[in-house]
């Protein structure tokens, strides 16, 4: 089960607030390039690799819904439910600790599991995301032009239609440049001792 032990590191309200700063500048530069926008939830189909820092992030901010909004709360609770039930026993990892394996092997696993499900956390007559300000980072960083470490740019393939190389180039920003992410994510495991990735579903197991 993944533990909900501690807080959050201090310096994750600083990391939001430089990623959301670098989104909202690329958002400017990219103007009608980009196309995001509520309702359209293309980029909330199929599981990604969330760290343990995006997991407890995700278990605070539905405690916080569940103060605000409980009936919104367990509608999340239970599509999350749902979710395990049908996907668990595939689960590429521990479903315990909601881990995921690493190596060549597990990663073709995943890259084939849940591939068509919806997030848990997406309300599907919405279209929006119930845990919003709590997302993920793949979550804040997905849709424009960006750069995090040594990772390659990428864009949602809705956006930038038409769109030349240099283009997108020029709607380019860089994320996180001081790798602080890296080191909250690696204070935290330390901390409680669960290392590696899970994804959204297994972070709000039991919550």
């Amino acid at each position: 089960m993944p533990t909900s032990a501690g807080a959050r590191p201090g310096g994750d309200a600083a990391l939001i607030q430089i990623v959301d700063a670098a989104m909202a500048e690329a958002a400017r530069k990219s103007g009608d390039w980009l196309v995001c926008r509520a309702g359209c939830y293309e980029c909330c189909i199929g599981p990604f690799p969330i760290s343990q820092l995006d997991a407890l992030r995700l278990r605070e901010g539905l405690a916080e819904l569940e103060r605000r909004d409980r009936p919104r709360a367990q509608r999340v609770r239970q599509r999350t439910r749902d979710y395990l039930a049908r996907f668990g026993p595939d689960f590429p990892g521990d479903p315990e600790t909601g881990v995921l394996e690493e190596g060549d092997e597990a990663e073709e696993s995943f890259a084939a599991f849940a591939d068509e499900a919806l997030c848990p956390v997406l309300d599907p007559e919405a279209g929006t995301c119930d845990l919003y300000a709590a997302r993920p980072m793949t979550c804040r960083i997905f849709g424009p032009p960006v750069r995090s470490a040594d990772e390659a740019v990428g864009v949602c393939e809705l956006c930038f239609h038409g769109a030349t190389d240099e283009q997108i180039a020029g709607c380019e920003v860089e994320v996180d440049p001081d790798g602080l992410e890296s080191k909250l994510v690696g204070e935290l495991e330390r901390a409680t001792g669960v290392r590696g990735d899970t994804i959204v579903a297994f972070a709000l197991m039991g919550e």
